[in-house]
C-alpha cells in the first residue's frame, strides 16, 4: 500500500478561515476551513486572530497553528475528495461535550 507524501511549500489567506495552499508538487487548493472548526482542538480557530496565526511546520511542511491543530498534507492536498467526510465528522464532534 503506499500513501502519497506532500509537503506544502506556501500559503497565502485569501478570506476569512480561507487558505490557498500550495504543495510541493505545484498543485494549489483553496480551502475554506471555517466548517471544520469544531471540536477541542479546532473549535478555538473560530477566532480568527487565532486562525490567522497559521504557519507552515518545518518539520513536517503543513499548515499548523499555536494551539498544536494541524491537518496532514496529504489531507490538505486531496481536499476536494475528502471535504464532505471531513465536514459531517466535524458535525459530530460538535455533539460531544467540551472536556469528553
Amino acid at each position: 500500500m503506499t500513501h502519497a507524501i506532500y509537503r506544502v511549500t506556501s500559503f497565502n489567506i485569501v478570506g476569512p478561515y480561507k487558505l490557498q495552499v500550495t504543495f510541493d508538487d505545484q498543485t494549489e487548493q483553496i480551502i475554506d476551513f471555517q466548517p471544520m472548526l469544531a471540536g477541542e482542538l479546532y473549535r478555538p480557530l473560530r477566532d480568527i486572530s487565532i486562525f490567522n496565526q497559521v504557519q507552515i511546520d518545518p518539520e513536517v511542511h503543513t499548515l499548523g497553528w499555536p494551539n498544536g491543530a494541524d491537518f496532514d498534507p496529504a489531507t490538505l492536498h486531496d481536499w476536494p475528495q475528502l471535504k464532505e467526510a471531513l465536514i459531517l465528522r466535524a458535525k459530530r464532534w460538535e455533539l460531544v461535550p467540551a472536556g469528553n
